[in-house]
């Protein structure tokens, strides 16, 4: 299992995640993202993934994904344009900005950029979203996400999309909830894949079925919370 990290980030984010995932058999593999503030663009960033996961798994070995934040599109990147759907077995992404970002706003390189919304970058991994074939999609969201704005840009019309009331972006990595929902997919891998859907759990162990929403982010002003940009993006 390849757990792909997130803006100027190193992979200890997955340490809670790895450890329950390793205790339950599954092989984990962190690659580091270089370099994690975007520099050069994601494509450059998602070829040095690819070079990564080549080395540590062969060309051909099939592989599963789980990518937080910005690794969710540079994961999308390799597995779309860079060959990776051919081997890949279930994708999971966690807050990841599918529709953009405002907060991209706040850094200057060409990785942001890219996670802007309406950027080009976006409409291409958008428009070829067919390349994933069949492959399970799971996209996991907070509806208090301050690092994806608007949370509602972690919704992908290709995925099964849950929500979670998790209080910060980065506590996604070490939610209860969310890590036994990522389990459960995992241990379900192989089964039919539901119906694109957005699920919202409360705190009690039911759960309600919430209105889907893939439409274009809403366009409200950008924050002024200039310190919101946090090495989680």
């Amino acid at each position: 299992m390849v757990l792909v990290h997130g803006f100027l980030e190193t992979g200890s984010a997955f340490k809670t995640l790895k450890k329950r995932l390793e205790k339950r058999g599954f092989e984990c593999y962190v690659p580091r993202l270089k370099p994690s503030d975007g520099r050069g663009g994601l494509t450059n960033i998602a070829a040095r993934l690819k070079q990564d996961i080549d080395t540590k798994f062969g060309p051909e070995e099939p592989i599963n994904v789980v990518a937080f934040s910005m690794g969710g599109i540079v994961s999308r990147e390799y597995s779309q344009h860079l060959g990776g759907a051919a081997r890949c077995e279930n994708f999971v992404t966690i807050s990841s900005p599918h529709h953009g970002t405002k907060a991209a706003w706040l850094y200057p390189t060409q990785g942001t950029e890219e996670m802007r919304p309406g950027s080009r970058f976006l409409a291409s991994l958008q428009n070829s979203q067919d390349r994933l074939g069949k492959i399970p999609v799971t996209s996991y969201r907070t509806p208090m996400d301050l690092i994806i704005l608007p949370p509602e840009s972690s919704v992908w019309d290709r995925a099964e999309n849950l929500e979670f009331p998790v209080l910060m972006h980065p506590l996604m990595l070490t939610s209860g909830p969310v890590m036994s929902d990522i389990e459960r997919h995992r241990a379900a891998a192989g089964e039919v894949t539901q119906s694109p859907s957005v699920l919202t759990f409360p705190s009690t162990s039911t759960f309600t079925v919430a209105t889907p929403r893939w439409a274009k982010p809403s366009r409200s002003a950008a924050p002024t919370v200039t310190s919101m940009m946090r090495p989680l993006v």
